[in-house]
C-alpha cells in the first residue's frame, strides 16, 4: 500500500485536519514535475510559460528580508545540500517557535513553485507542532489531576482495608501513591534539555515499590522506610528529597469528597432532594470498589489518549520524511536531510513526554489495578484488534440463501392453499401474521444497522467512539448481517412450519404444537439475548441490554448519546411493541386456543394498546427533560416538546383506530400534521445540520462526508415523504382488517427504513461536530473532589499552614 493511502487510513478521524496535508504537498510536487517535464519538451515550453502567469506565487523577497533579520542565519554554509534551503526559527509569544524556510535555489528550474512548496511545508510543520504541543499540555494537566486522585485512592484503601491503624503512629511521606503521576507544567522538557532528565516527564521515580495493602503493618512500614532512603541521582532529585516530609496518610481524606455524578437511580433521587454535587466519604468497601472502577476507567482512557498522540507524532514525522524524499527525487536537490534535522529538533520530533508518560502509566495501572499482573494489565490497556473471520462471511451468505428460499416456500405454500381467497384462510392469516411481523421488524432494523455500519466505515465515521463501544468488541457490518440473516432463517422456518402443521390434513394431531411455535421462537431469542455465557457476541448483547435498561429508567440515569440514539430507534418500533403485547394476549389470555384474535374485546388489552404505543416517545421525552434539567439548554426543552406533541398525536390516532368516529379522525389529522411538521424540521435542520443559509454548500452544511450533494437532497426528500406516509396511515384505519394489517406492516417497515437513513446522517453530523472540536476522547468523570482552598502541590508540612488551611475550610 502506498504511503498516502496508509497515512489517510491511519489518521485519527477527529484529528484529520490537524495532520500534515500530505496530498496538498504532493499536488505542488506534481506541479514541479510538470514544469521539469516542460523544460525537456520544447513544444510544451510556450504552454507552460502561459500557465505560469496565471499562478500566484509567494514573493521570495519576503523570505530574503526575513533571512537578513534572523539572528539564527548561518552564512558560512558551503555544502551544496545546505545551500538549497535555509530554515529560520522565530519566536512568538515568548516560547512558540515558528519555522520559515528560504529557498536558495537558482532562479530557473521552477524557483517559484519550489518556494511555494517549502512555504506550504513550513505552514504544515507549524500547524502540527502547535496542535501536538497543545495536546501534550492538556495531558500534562490531566496527569496532575490523576495524581491527586491516586493520592486519595491510596489513602482510602488504607482507611478501608486497615481500619485498625493508629493515625498518630503511622506516618508516611507526602507521595502516598508512589506510583502516581508527577507531571507539572514546569517540568516539560525535551530531548535537547538534559538538565531535568526523563524522570520528571511522568511518575516520580523516587519510590519504585507501591505500598502493598495486603501485607501486614510491620512489612509495610519496612517498605516505606526503604522507599524513603531511595533517592535520585539528579539535582532535581536532591530538591525533591529536601522537600520530603512526614504526613498522616489519612489526613488527605479530610479534604476530599465523592463527586455526586447522579449516575445511578439512588444518586439521582438523592440529588433531587440535595443540591450539593458532592458528598462525604462513607469509608466502606462498596464505595472503594466504585472509586477504583472509576479511576481504572479514567486510567485506560488516559493511556489511550497517550497512545493516539504518540501515533499522531509518528505518522506526521513519517509524512514529513516521505514528502521531502519525494522532493529530492523529483528535483534532484538534496534538501531532505537539512529539513528533517529541523523537524527532528522541533517539539514534534524532540519531545518525549508522551513516551515517558506511557511507560509510567503502564506501571501505575499494572501495580494498582491488575495486582502486578502485567499481562492482565496490558490486555486492559491494549485490547487486541478485532480480526475479520471467513466463517462470518460464509455463514452470512449461507443464511441469506436459506432465508430467501424459505420466503419463496412460504409464498408458494400460501398460494397452494389458496388462503387469501378463503374466509377461513383470511382469518387464519389475521391471527398468525402479526405474531411473525415482530421478527420482520427486528430483522429489517438490523439490516439497516448493518448497512449504516458499512457506510460509516467507508466514509470514516468513528461510530465505535460515538456509541461508546469497548475497544475490540464492536460489531462490524458482517457480524450484524450474520445475526439478522440468522434471525430471518429462524423466523421463516417457524412460519413455514406453522403453515405446514395447520394447513396439511395429515398433521391435524399436531395443532397444539403448532400454536406454540411462535412463542418458542420468541423464548429462544430472549434466552440467547440474556444468556450469560460468552457466546454469540456477549459483550455487544450486554451493552444493548444495559442501554435498554437505561432507556427504561430514563430520568434516573444521565443521558448519554448511545442512550438517546437507542431511544430514537425504539420510536420506530411501535408496531413491534404492539406485536409483543399481542403475544401476551394471545398466550396469556388463552386466545391462541380459540384460533381467533379477540384481544381487542379485552379492556385491559385496549388500555395497554394505548400505553405501549406511547412508551418509546415517553422515554425519549423523559430523556429530554433530564438533559434540560442538567444542561439548562433550551434546545432540549424544545426537543421534549416535539416528543410530547408526538405522544398526543399517537394517542388521538389510537383512539380513532379503536372508536372510528369522524371527530377523532379530524383530531388525528390535525395532531399528526403538527407532529410531522415539527419532527421533519428537527430531523433535517437540527439532527442532520442541513438547510443552513450561510453554508458554502447551498442549503446543506459546510462540511460533508459524501462528495455527491444530491445524496443529501434525496435523503431530505425521502424523509419528508416517509413522514407524510406515517401521517397518511390514519386514513387506512377504515380499510378491511387484512388490508389494514398489510398497510400498517408496510408503513412500519418504511418507518424503520426512514429511521435507518436518519441514523446515518445523524451520526455523520455528530462525527463532524467531534472533528470540528478535535474531540477524539471520552470525558471520564473523576471520583474525588478536592477543596478549592487546598493547594494540591504543597511541598511543606507546616503545622501553621495546616491550621491556616483548616481555618479557610471552616
Amino acid at each position: 500500500m502506498k504511503f498516502g493511502k496508509e497515512f489517510k487510513k491511519q489518521k485519527v478521524p477527529e484529528w484529520t485536519e490537524a495532520y500534515m496535508d500530505y496530498n496538498g504537498l504532493k499536488r505542488i510536487l506534481r506541479e514541479v514535475m510538470r514544469y521539469k517535464q516542460s523544460l525537456l519538451h520544447p513544444a510544451l515550453k510556450h504552454k507552460r510559460a502561459s500557465q505560469q502567469k496565471q499562478i500566484t506565487f509567494m514573493d521570495s523577497t519576503a523570505f530574503s528580508a526575513q533571512h537578513l533579520q534572523s539572528s539564527n542565519l548561518n552564512q558560512s554554509k558551503t555544502d551544496v545540500e545546505n545551500q538549497v534551503i535555509d530554515v529560520d526559527t522565530l519566536q512568538r509569544d515568548g516560547s512558540k517557535k515558528i519555522y520559515k524556510t528560504m529557498f536558495l535555489g537558482r532562479s530557473e528550474d521552477g524557483r517559484d513553485v519550489e518556494t511555494m512548496f517549502f512555504a506550504k511545508l513550513d505552514e504544515q510543520l507549524n500547524k502540527v507542532n502547535t496542535f501536538y504541543k497543545d495536546k501534550v499540555k492538556a495531558l500534562i494537566h490531566e496527569a496532575t489531576l490523576l495524581n491527586k486522585q491516586m493520592d486519595a485512592l491510596i489513602a482510602l484503601r488504607i482507611k478501608v482495608r486497615k481500619p485498625h491503624l493508629n493515625r498518630s503512629n503511622f506516618k508516611i511521606r507526602r507521595s502516598l501513591s508512589n506510583a502516581a503521576l508527577r507531571m507539572h507544567p514546569t517540568n516539560i522538557t525535551s530531548k535537547g534539555d538534559k538538565s531535568s532528565g526523563k524522570e520528571h516527564m511522568g511518575l516520580t521515580p523516587e519510590v519504585h515499590t507501591i505500598y502493598d495493602h495486603k501485607k501486614d503493618e510491620s512489612t509495610a512500614e519496612k517498605e516505606l522506610n526503604s522507599a524513603r532512603t531511595t533517592g535520585c541521582s539528579t539535582d532535581h532529585g536532591e530538591q525533591v528529597r529536601n522537600h520530603d516530609y512526614q504526613q498522616d496518610p489519612l489526613k488527605i481524606l479530610d479534604h476530599v469528597k465523592i463527586n455526586n455524578t447522579l449516575d445511578s437511580p439512588i444518586s439521582t433521587i438523592r440529588g433531587v432532594f440535595k443540591d450539593s454535587k458532592e458528598q462525604d466519604l462513607s469509608f466502606n468497601k462498596e464505595e472503594l470498589r466504585r472509586v477504583e472502577e472509576q479511576l481504572r476507567h479514567a486510567f485506560i482512557e488516559f493511556y489511550n489518549k497517550l497512545r493516539l498522540l504518540k501515533h499522531y507524532s509518528f505518522m506526521n514525522l513519517s509524512a514529513f520524511s516521505k514528502i521531502t524524499k519525494k522532493y529530492e527525487k523529483i528535483t534532484s536537490r538534496r534538501a531532505a536531510r537539512s529539513y528533517m534535522k529541523i523537524v527532528d529538533n522541533s517539539y514534534l520530533g524532540n519531545s518525549d513526554e508522551v513516551t515517558s508518560l506511557l511507560e509510567r502509566a503502564e506501571g501505575i495501572f499494572i501495580k494498582n489495578f491488575s495486582n502486578s499482573n502485567r499481562r492482565k494489565g496490558m490486555e486492559s490497556l491494549r485490547p487486541k484488534a478485532k480480526r475479520e473471520k471467513h466463517s462470518v462471511t460464509f455463514l452470512s451468505g449461507f443464511f441469506s440463501g436459506c432465508s430467501i428460499a424459505l420466503l419463496v416456500a412460504i409464498a408458494l405454500r400460501i398460494d397452494a392453499g389458496n388462503l387469501m381467497n378463503k374466509e377461513e384462510g383470511t382469518q387464519y392469516m389475521e391471527n398468525i401474521f402479526p405474531l411473525y411481523t415482530l421478527f420482520a421488524y427486528a430483522v429489517l432494523h438490523m439490516l439497516m444497522y448493518a448497512a449504516n455500519i458499512y457506510f460509516w466505515r467507508r466514509y470514516h465515521v468513528n461510530y465505535p467512539f460515538i456509541f461508546g463501544f469497548k475497544r475490540g468488541t464492536e460489531l462490524g457490518y458482517r457480524e450484524v448481517f450474520l445475526l439478522s440473516t440468522g434471525l430471518a432463517v429462524l423466523a421463516s422456518a417457524g412460519f413455514l412450519a406453522n403453515l405446514h402443521l395447520d394447513m396439511d390434513s395429515s398433521t391435524h394431531g399436531y395443532k397444539t404444537a403448532s400454536k406454540m411455535v411462535p412463542l418458542s421462537l420468541v423464548t429462544f431469542v430472549l434466552v440467547i439475548t440474556f444468556c450469560p455465557f460468552n457466546i454469540i457476541y456477549r459483550s455487544s448483547r450486554f451493552f444493548f441490554i444495559k442501554r435498554v435498561f437505561r432507556c427504561i429508567c430514563a430520568p434516573l440515569y444521565p443521558v448519554t448519546l448511545p442512550d438517546f440514539l437507542l431511544a430514537d430507534q425504539l420510536t420506530s418500533q411501535v408496531q413491534a411493541f404492539r406485536s409483543f403485547e399481542l403475544y401476551i394476549c394471545y398466550y396469556g389470555l388463552g386466545e391462541y386456543s380459540r384460533r381467533q384474535n379477540r384481544c381487542h374485546r379485552h379492556e385491559v388489552y385496549n388500555t395497554f394498546y394505548f400505553i405501549v404505543a406511547v412508551i418509546p416517545y415517553w422515554l425519549r421525552f423523559l430523556q429530554c427533560i433530564r438533559r434540560f434539567y442538567e444542561d439548562k439548554d433550551a434546545m432540549h426543552g424544545y426537543n421534549g416538546l416535539k416528543y410530547f406533541l408526538t405522544i398526543v398525536a399517537v394517542i388521538i390516532r389510537t383512539a380513532f383506530e379503536l372508536k372510528k368516529r369522524i371527530a377523532w379522525l379530524v383530531f388525528a389529522l390535525v395532531s399528526s400534521a403538527i407532529a410531522v411538521t415539527m419532527n421533519t424540521y428537527w430531523d433535517i435542520v437540527v439532527d442532520w445540520g442541513l438547510l443552513q443559509r450561510q453554508s458554502r454548500n447551498r442549503l446543506l452544511r459546510d462540511k460533508l462526508l459524501i462528495s455527491r450533494k444530491s445524496v443529501y437532497f434525496a435523503a431530505m426528500f425521502l424523509n419528508i415523504v416517509l413522514r407524510l406516509a406515517w401521517m397518511q396511515l390514519v386514513l387506512g384505519f377504515r380499510l378491511h382488517s387484512l388490508r389494514k394489517m398489510t398497510i400498517t406492516t408496510t408503513m412500519s417497515c418504511l418507518e424503520i427504513i426512514r429511521r435507518g437513513i436518519w441514523s446515518f446522517f445523524r451520526l455523520e453530523n455528530e462525527h463532524l461536530n467531534n472533528v470540528g472540536k478535535y474531540r477524539a476522547f471520552k470525558s471520564v468523570p473523576l471520583p474525588f473532589s478536592y477543596n478549592e482552598n487546598e493547594d494540591g502541590d504543597e511541598t511543606e508540612d507546616d503545622e501553621d499552614d495546616d491550621d491556616d488551611n483548616n481555618d479557610k475550610d471552616d
